[in-house]
């Protein structure tokens, strides 16, 4: 998973499914990222294929985390359909900042 970071902010690059068994470690990244002082992250999903309901719920984790740290998580590139779709179904775009892909 490649990370980018500049000042207090991230941007983490997670590839393939963020699922069972990687969700931990995404979490303790980002957990590593905000002991670091880098409270705005955003989440590339441009290389993400899938998620699982271990991914979403560690996702909402982080986001608590964030929030709690002052600062403030976004999603960008929700290319895949099935990903993007989960996403809107769960609500998850009323909790988590989610970019909209250009027209």
């Amino acid at each position: 998973m490649k990370i980018d970071k500049t000042g207090s902010e991230a941007v983490i690059y997670p590839a393939g499914k963020i699922d069972i068994s990687n969700a931990e470690e995404f979490k303790n990244q980002v957990v590593s990222l905000i002991e670091e002082g880098r409270v705005n992250i955003c989440i590339d999903f441009t290389e993400v294929s899938g998620v699982d309901s271990s991914g979403v719920g560690k996702l909402l984790v982080s986001r608590k985390k964030i929030n709690e740290s002052g600062g403030r998580l976004r999603i960008r590139n929700l290319i895949e359909k099935d990903v993007r779709e989960l996403f809107y179904v769960l609500d998850l775009h009323k909790v988590i900042e989610i970019e909209e892909l250009p027209e």
